[in-house]
Formats: structure tokens, C-alpha cells, sequence
């Protein structure tokens, strides 16, 4: 059985000079020009990545390899990378393992601005985009949190299973607007957006993967109890599955025992993509 869940999205608007005032009256799309001839680039690419096109076709991601159409999408697995130049030369798109990412819109204006939209379902990206020259182009990030619309600024997202976005800036500003509330998140701050909630206040950027272990305990036919946090914009993974936690980042799950060794790896990952490993043993 598909379950699709479908979560209320927010505005997220990253830029420089951009007001909050416009952020909640972007250009209409009857403007745009639906036909053209727009990409993505594979930079470059490490580990197991894959590419499928909007016909469901599946290839291994290689360099040089081209998202041209709506639809097309990304996925990089267990201990995977890649860089994805946008056509127009503005920019880079730094892709972390476990990471989905899909191709929502390309296209350009009647004035000659190039408008992308990519949608990161979950996983994390960190942005490095120079300041556009055409006040009509735009650069956007769709998560189950909001839109991060780009305008000059390197940031990153980090994107839990269970929808909650956190956003980094370290050069630049972003402005998001969530429930009728904005908030500005300028460079070396960063802040959590909840699926339905307006954004947190900003916060000084921690850029860390710390791990706070607080019960590591075997509950017997082969399961494991770990209760802990990690910094609430971060992601965590633990056995290699993507784990929610609560916007204090705290969490509480029970997985099987990987194997005989009673060795667990964990790791975490912050939205600018900075990583730590971590091997948990019971006692």
C-alpha cells in the first residue's frame, strides 16, 4: 500500500536586499515562458547516485549526465555525493548522501530571467549561488517545509522524515514566512521550520554534529532502545535509517540489533553538510 502524505507547505525566501513584503507577492507564472532549453549538470558524483527521468527510466548518475525536464529527479545513496551546476552558470548544488531531489520547474521570463525550482523531499543540499543580474530570475528549494527562494546567498537545508526543515546561512540572508509570520535569518544564524508552524526565531549557527547519547539499552529478542538528542536543524540517521527527532532535536526509537557485534553506527548531518560518525556499543 502508497501512502502519500501531504504536508502544508510555508515560504521560505533566501536572498540579499529582498524585502518580506515581496516574498509573499512573487510574479505570476502566466508570465513565464514554459518551453526552453534549461539543465542541471552532473559535476561531479561519488558512491552509489542514480538518475530517473520523468518516464520512470533509471540510470547510474555519471558525470556529464543532464535534468532537463520537469519530473526528473536524483538520488543518492549510503555514503554518496554530487555537484549539480545550474545551466545559467549561477550556481552549485552540493547534494548529500541519502538525498532526493527533483526537477520541478525551468523557465524563463518575458524579461530574460531564469526561474529553477527543485524540490528536496528529504535529505540535505547546501547552496552556493552568486547575486542574480535579472530581478526576475529565481533559484527556489521546495521542501515539505517551505520554499527557499535564492537570490545571492550560500545556505543549506536539511530536510527530517517527518517534514521539519532546518535552514543555515552562512553568507547573505534568508527571510522565511510561515502561519502570517516572517523571520530573517541572516548570515551565521539559523533556523527550524515545522510542516504548519510559522519559522523559529533565528538562532546563532552552530554548524554541529554533536551527539548526546542519553540510554543505550537492549530490550532483549535482538532490539535496542536509544534515547538521545543532536542539534534540532540537524539529521539523523541511525542503522542507516533516516530518524525524526522533536524541535528540541531530542529522540526516542527502538530498532533491531544490526548483526552479532552489538556495534551501531549513527550518523549525523548538519544543513551546511558538515558530518560526524559515530559507533555506538552496548554496554
Amino acid at each position: 500500500m502508497k501512502i502519500q502524505l501531504k504536508l502544508p507547505y510555508v515560504l521560505l525566501s533566501i536572498g540579499l536586499g529582498v524585502g518580506l513584503t515581496s516574498l509573499l507577492n512573487r510574479p505570476s507564472a502566466n508570465a513565464l515562458q514554459v518551453k526552453v532549453d534549461r539543465w542541471l549538470a552532473i559535476r561531479q558524483t561519488s558512491g552509489s547516485a542514480w538518475y530517473q527521468t520523468k518516464q520512470q527510466a533509471v540510470l547510474p548518475a555519471k558525470t556529464g549526465m543532464r535534468l532537463q525536464a520537469v519530473g526528473d529527479r536524483i538520488k543518492t545513496g549510503d555514503r554518496s555525493t554530487m555537484v549539480l551546476e545550474v545551466d545559467t552558470g549561477v550556481g552549485f548544488v552540493h547534494v548529500a548522501e541519502k538525498t532526493n531531489l527533483i526537477i520541478q520547474k525551468m523557465q524563463r521570463t518575458s524579461s530574460g530571467g531564469q526561474i529553477t525550482q527543485l524540490q528536496v523531499a528529504s535529505g540535505q543540499v547546501r547552496l552556493q549561488v552568486r547575486p542574480f543580474t535579472n530581478p526576475s530570475s529565481r533559484l527556489e528549494i521546495q521542501t515539505p517545509g517551505g520554499i527557499s527562494g535564492v537570490r545571492g546567498t550560500e545556505f543549506g537545508i536539511s530536510v527530517q522524515p517527518n517534514g521539519k526543515t532546518g535552514v543555515a546561512t552562512l553568507k547573505g540572508g534568508v527571510a522565511t514566512a510561515a502561519q502570517g509570520k516572517s523571520v530573517l535569518v541572516k548570515g551565521g544564524f539559523q533556523s527550524l521550520v515545522i510542516p504548519g508552524e510559522a519559522p523559529s526565531p533565528a538562532t546563532p549557527l552552530k554548524d554541529d554534529p554533536r551527539l548526546d547519547i542519553r540510554q543505550l539499552s537492549s530490550l532483549g529478542n535482538q532490539r535496542v532502545r536509544i534515547v538521545g538528542q543532536v542539534d534540532s536543524v540537524n539529521l539523523l540517521a541511525i542503522a542507516n535509517l533516516p530518524q525524526g527527532t522533536d524541535r528540541q532535536g531530542n529522540f526516542d526509537i527502538t530498532i533491531p540489533l544490526p548483526g552479532q557485534n552489538q556495534r551501531i553506527t549513527a550518523l549525523v548531518t548538519t544543513p551546511l553538510g558538515k558530518q560526524q560518525i559515530y559507533e555506538l556499543s552496548l554496554p
